[in-house]
This record gives C-alpha cells, sequence and structure tokens, in this order.
C-alpha cells in the first residue's frame, strides 16, 4: 500500500515537471489571421477550376473528375459549345460544375484525373460557414482568382540528397580489402 502512494507520487512530479518544463517555452501558436499561415508546396486546399490565358476555360466538361471522386461530391452537367456561346476550346464545356465541400475529403483523384488541369486544389483552408448550403461552391466562386493572403508557402529545404552507390562502394571496399589480405 506505501509502495503503490510512494510510485503514485513519483509519476505524478514526473508529470507535472514535463509540464513545467513546458510552461516557460514560447507557444507554437499561429496567430491566425492576423499573421499568415505557413503550409507545405503540396497541401491540398480549397479547389480552384482554372482557366487559359485567352480566358476560355480549361472544364471541357468529361465529368472524370467526377468519376474519380471516391465520395461522390462533384456534380459535372456539361453543354454544347457553339460560335456564339464558346466557353471552353472543345466541342463541350461545363454548363454545371459544384463541388459540396461537406463530403469532400481533400484526396486530389479530380486533379489527377482531369486531362486539361483545369481542376486544382490550392492552400487555401478557411473553408468555414454558418450554412450547409453555403459549402456546395459553384462554377462561378470556382473559376473567381483565388490568392488569399493569409498563406504562407512554407520553403523549408528538408531534402537531402541520397548519395547513389555508397553501398556499392562500401561492398567493393570490403571486397577489395579482403583480396589484399589473402
Amino acid at each position: 500500500m506505501l509502495r503503490e502512494v510512494w510510485n503514485g507520487s513519483i509519476e505524478t512530479l514526473r508529470a507535472m515537471s514535463i509540464t513545467l518544463k513546458h510552461l516557460f517555452r514560447r507557444p507554437v501558436t499561429n496567430q491566425y489571421p492576423s499573421e499568415p499561415v505557413a503550409v507545405y508546396p503540396r497541401f491540398r486546399g480549397r479547389h480552384v477550376l482554372k482557366r487559359y490565358d485567352d480566358g476560355l476555360e480549361r472544364c471541357i466538361g468529361c465529368s472524370l473528375c467526377a468519376a474519380a471522386c471516391p465520395t461522390d461530391c462533384i456534380l459535372v452537367v456539361a453543354g454544347e459549345n457553339t460560335e456564339e456561346n464558346r466557353r471552353s476550346p472543345g466541342e463541350r464545356y461545363a454548363e454545371v460544375y459544384e463541388i459540396n465541400l461537406l463530403r469532400c475529403i481533400f484526396c486530389g483523384y479530380c486533379a489527377e484525373a482531369c486531362p486539361t488541369e483545369a481542376i486544382v486544389l490550392e492552400h487555401d483552408f478557411a473553408l468555414a460557414t454558418y450554412d450547409r448550403w453555403d459549402a456546395i461552391i459553384t462554377q462561378e466562386e470556382l473559376l473567381e482568382p483565388h490568392e488569399p493572403d493569409h498563406i504562407v508557402i512554407r520553403d523549408d529545404q528538408v531534402w537531402v540528397e541520397p548519395k547513389w552507390g555508397h553501398i556499392k562502394n562500401s561492398k567493393l571496399e570490403n571486397q577489395q580489402t579482403r583480396q589484399s589480405m589473402s
């Protein structure tokens, strides 16, 4: 009984020492939205539909993004281009393009499946809404230029160049030393 009390007291003091050690460190909290938040270059956030330089939409209404989506959150209704109403360079265009962000898991399969690279996942993470219907992003919202000022792309140089052949060279050196010894 006394040993259990002693062991429990030691564990409590050890846990409190960890708490006290972290109490005097600088916080790691991002001061969002007053300071920009650094995200990694491969971060997948809000969807954006791209346009060509001449202003035509990249989306040709093929619905491959909707077929690749595992949660079925993309709705694409294709329309036929006419000479009076040319919205994309192909025969068809996306007449309706909607993404339900409540169902989306931001996997990026839609961007991978798109043959014209029309849909991309940008770096914006501020997607909170007060109404469920505001979470359905329409084509007009997706086509707007979207460059939020609360995001900074990180430039961590974590990549270490591999030493190709260092294992093979060490094996050769070992073989050469063995041969010279015999």
